[in-house]
């Protein structure tokens, strides 16, 4: 089975359209989406309609903490932008939408994967996973061999060792990895809506449960009409160049 991992959406609807085509072109057969469906882009309520949908289809949808501030209020951590959109956001979602963003579990575990928007050791309180021993207190946090998390909005590949010795791979996009089953791996497939590696392009990933290989992919997109809407919309400049620069 193919399963394609796509996370922070952030309510772009020219980069999810995109991801999704691409991986039905993969022949990806099942969806997990790892959180963050709202949030710095135009169309929150569209992005959210499609989850609703793939998650009526058998798909699996976690919170993330845009999400979560969008149902609760903004986290006090959150900068003055996301703070802003947060608001705005809100008042583009109907109640139906809201309750479904409320709805969503913190995590999910699937035949041994854990799925989860930030980490392991504390996903309600949305610390990034920004180096190697951040990885290591995250993989330490379950006994799945395998976490798949967002937030980070870089690709990202760490793998732990029954030794302790912890590593790392540099995704290329389109080139297979094999998932050892002798370590442990935590898989940051990179952000669809919001790249931060100064590359526009969307990220997803694809993990072939049979071969036990992943791909990483980029996924080139209309960033010049999707920043466009997030203008007219009045949302922060800065949220616009953003998605033009992929930083």
């Amino acid at each position: 089975m193919k399963i394609a991992f796509i996370t922070d959406l952030h309510a772009n609807r020219e980069a999810v359209s995109e991801v999704l085509a691409h991986a039905r072109s993969q022949q990806a057969t099942k969806y997990v989406f790892l959180g963050d469906f709202v949030g710095y882009g135009a169309d929150p309520a569209w992005v959210v309609d499609q989850i609703r949908e793939h998650v009526a289809q058998g798909a699996i949808a976690i919170r993330g903490n845009h999400d979560a501030a969008t149902v609760a209020g903004p986290q006090p951590t959150m900068i003055e932008d996301a703070r802003f959109t947060v608001a705005w956001t809100r008042e583009q979602l109907d109640d139906a939408q809201v309750d479904f963003l409320a709805s969503l579990p913190l995590t999910a575990v699937d035949d041994g994967r854990l799925y989860v928007h930030a980490n392991a050791y504390a996903p309600g309180e949305w610390g990034y996973i920004h180096a190697r021993a951040d990885a290591v207190r995250s993989m330490h946090a379950t006994a799945c061999r395998t976490t798949f998390c967002g937030h980070v909005h870089e690709p990202r590949l760490y793998h732990l060792a029954p030794t302790g010795k912890i590593g790392e791979f540099q995704p290329v996009p389109g080139v297979p990895i094999p998932l050892s089953p002798q370590r442990q791996w935590l898989v940051i497939p990179g952000a669809a809506g919001q790249p931060r590696d100064n590359n526009p392009a969307a990220c997803y990933a694809v993990y072939d449960s049979e071969s036990a290989e992943l791909t990483y992919f980029r996924v080139p997109y209309d960033y010049d009409t999707a920043a466009a809407k997030v203008r007219a919309a009045g949302l922060p400049q800065r949220l616009a160049k953003r998605l033009e620069d992929g930083g």
